[in-house]
């Protein structure tokens, strides 16, 4: 599947299984892709599917469905979007490609290594697509960054850095599954104490540094940190409940994950969202002739003197403006605001298909970026011990 292609298909059918924030904003970007067609919507919270058949204007061809199976097992749909909970993506992505549809699905694909193989095995079984939604590959400096790349602007790229940084406290606490709006992310905090959202930081500083075309991961160490962070949200808001609160607790504040590849090239990716630190992602790369960082400010260097002038940089950047800004900037910005990353994503998935072409990220990269969770966990457990990551490619890469 490194560069499978399916047949052109015209018109892309889409089912939309989970309508939550994130499945209703693709619904009302799908909209706007003439080479796409809403052929389904389905939730399980009649409430959300009500909201999102009432933005489509025209309604009468659409299934409008509670149960996913069916969705998935309509004859004429093509591709189905999966933006349900994290723990059912593997499952619903398996059981579409089994049905015959290609998958677009949420991050991270899965959660385990094992779900991560269903997905690479069912992926080459039914010779069907599966992409994860990484829609940070496809943020503007991001791109830009990596044409330049790819244009030899910054020269071999020797590390790079990757991270989930954003304070989510509120969101956390109290954790336990009781707490509807915490509920998710508590959950995930009570149960693993690795990195449990490593696809954001990941996705990018992975296609940066070619992995799966001429580069693989071979193996991570991983440690976090103790629950500082949490401890002191918990004694502020939770008082003599904080304890309690705490020993639910197993996730730390930071957790840093390192990873070494075939080529000998490094990646640090971090996660924390406990403690008041502006969000951030990092998205930094060392290069043998530059080096660029997006956070706090995009940055970029040719040397040890500093950083180049904003106005150099800007100028630099809009000099090697990446083929997909050219194409989709201006409308995805119009359309999406501040997240017309997403629809540059869902307009690439859509032209790939529809013109038969490999999609811009596979089933191996799903499945090795997600596989990070369950091995960073290893890791941590294990005294920061070495964890081999999978070559889900099966030794073609």
């Amino acid at each position: 599947m490194l560069n499978f292609c399916c047949e052109p298909i015209e018109t892309v059918k889409v089912g939309f299984i989970g309508l939550g924030t994130r499945g209703i904003k693709a619904v009302e970007r799908f909209q706007h892709i003439k080479a796409a067609k809403i052929a389904a919507l389905c939730d399980r919270d009649k409430k959300n599917l009500s909201m999102a058949s009432e933005i489509l204007p025209e309604k009468e061809s659409v299934i409008i469905s509670t149960d996913w199976k069916k969705v998935c097992e309509v004859g004429d749909i093509d591709l189905i979007y999966i933006s349900t909970d994290w723990l059912t993506h593997a499952e619903i992505a398996v059981y579409s490609m089994l049905q015959g549809k290609h998958v677009a699905v949420e991050v991270p694909a899965a959660f385990s290594v094992e779900e991560c193989w269903q997905l690479v095995d069912t992926a080459e079984q039914t010779r069907k697509h599966c992409m994860m939604l990484e829609n940070c590959c496809y943020d503007e400096f991001e791109l830009n960054t990596l044409n330049m790349l790819r244009q030899g602007v910054f020269g071999e790229v020797v590390h790079g850095e990757g991270a989930y940084i954003h304070d989510l406290r509120s969101l956390n606490f109290p954790p336990t599954s009781t707490s509807k709006k915490g509920m998710r992310r508590a959950d995930f905090a009570m149960k693993y104490a690795g990195n449990i959202y490593p696809t954001h930081g990941l996705g990018p500083i992975c296609v940066a540094m070619n992995i799966h075309r001429g580069d693989k991961m071979n193996y991570l160490v991983s440690m976090s940190s103790k629950q500082w962070g949490i401890s002191d949200y918990a004694l502020k808001n939770y008082g003599e409940n904080s304890e309690e609160y705490k020993r639910k607790y197993r996730l730390g504040d930071m957790n840093t994950t390192l990873i070494y590849t075939e080529l000998g090239k490094t990646i640090m990716l971090q996660h924390d969202v406990n403690n008041p630190r502006p969000y951030s992602r990092i998205h930094a790369v060392t290069a043998l002739n530059g080096y660029f960082c997006k956070y706090p400010a995009p940055q970029i260097a040719f040397s040890a003197d500093g950083f180049l002038p904003d106005k150099e940089m800007e100028e630099l950047l809009k000099k090697y403006e990446h083929p997909f800004i050219t194409e989709y900037g201006k409308q995805a910005k119009k359309i999406s605001g501040d997240r017309f990353f997403d629809f540059i994503m869902d307009s690439r998935l859509i032209y790939c298909l529809q013109n038969g072409l490999p999609l811009d990220m596979n089933v191996y990269d799903a499945a090795a970026w997600s596989c990070i969770t369950e091995l960073s966990e290893i890791s941590v457990k294990n005294g920061s011990a070495p964890v081999e990551i999978p070559n889900f490619t099966r030794g073609k890469f």
